[in-house]
């Protein structure tokens, strides 16, 4: 559904989700160059990074930065909930940190310190609400008090827009020029602020692009329009950043990505 103006720049997307996949089970939740920020309804939401058991957490919300490894989340069957994908820059405008502070992490509400009020009691609220169809109203209706709390904190307008040509696959010395700064210094203002090197969240974004085309291109055609030397190249990184082929993600997946997508159009 469509993101209120003011919040655009900060929200890549907000859905409210009820999917029932049957069973019990783990979903792989992917690297991407957006934020993850995970409402749970019903049942807290149980997450880890792939081969790390230590890591994981179970709680009424989710909030996990940029990263290059997998995610496991375990559910009983049935999850239903809020979900947001956040830029980069809204990590600044909504949480009051960079997204570098949240990046590999996986953190509750209660972990960020600079929080609105609105923001830190959502979980409740969201249980209190018993109208699915509201839920993202009440999300964005607290997004936005966040925004105005937080002074709109944007990006220095040059990292910005390395940012975006990064990720949509501009080399690191081309994009270094456009901006004015040696390659070094781009490295280090990029990870600074959103937590990944540029070759780091390039590598995620040209993932990221295939996984948009799986399902509706042969594998060799995706390689190609997404930068991979070969088919061999696109399954070796899905077994990096994916921790299985994309053959196996698209028949693990396309029940819980049916489902969601119906959801979604529902909400």
């Amino acid at each position: 559904m469509a993101v209120p103006t003011p919040l655009a720049p900060y929200v890549a997307s907000v859905a409210a989700y009820d999917v029932d996949l049957g069973e019990p089970g783990i979903h792989r939740g992917l690297p991407s160059t957006s934020l993850t920020f995970v409402l749970p309804v019903d049942a807290p939401l149980e997450v880890s990074w792939a081969g790390r058991p230590a890591s994981r957490t179970r709680g009424w919300s989710s909030v996990s930065g940029l990263h290059a490894a997998p995610a496991e989340i375990r559910h009983d069957g049935t999850q239903r909930g809020v979900q947001l994908a956040l830029t980069p820059a809204g990590a600044r405008a909504l949480f009051g940190v960079p997204a570098s502070a949240l990046a590999g992490e996986l953190l509750e509400l209660g972990e960020l310190s600079d929080l609105t009020p609105g923001l830190r009691n959502l979980p409740e609220r969201l249980a209190g609400e018993s109208d699915p169809t509201r839920w993202t109203d009440l999300v964005e209706r607290e997004l936005l008090r966040a925004l105005v709390h937080h002074g709109d904190p944007s990006v220095p307008a040059a990292v910005g827009r390395a940012l975006a040509r990064l990720t949509r696959g501009a080399g690191v010395q081309e994009v270094a020029a456009e901006v004015g700064y040696s390659r070094r210094h781009l490295t280090t203002l990029v990870r600074a602020e959103c937590g990944l090197a540029p070759k780091e969240l390039q590598r995620v974004a040209r993932f990221e692009r295939s996984r948009v085309l799986l399902g509706r291109r042969p594998l060799a055609e995706v390689a190609s329009r997404c930068g991979y030397a070969d088919q061999a190249h696109l399954t070796r990184e899905w077994g990096v950043l994916a921790g299985c082929p994309p053959t196996t993600w698209l028949r693990e997946e396309f029940p819980f990505l049916q489902d969601l997508s119906v959801a979604g159009a529902e909400g």
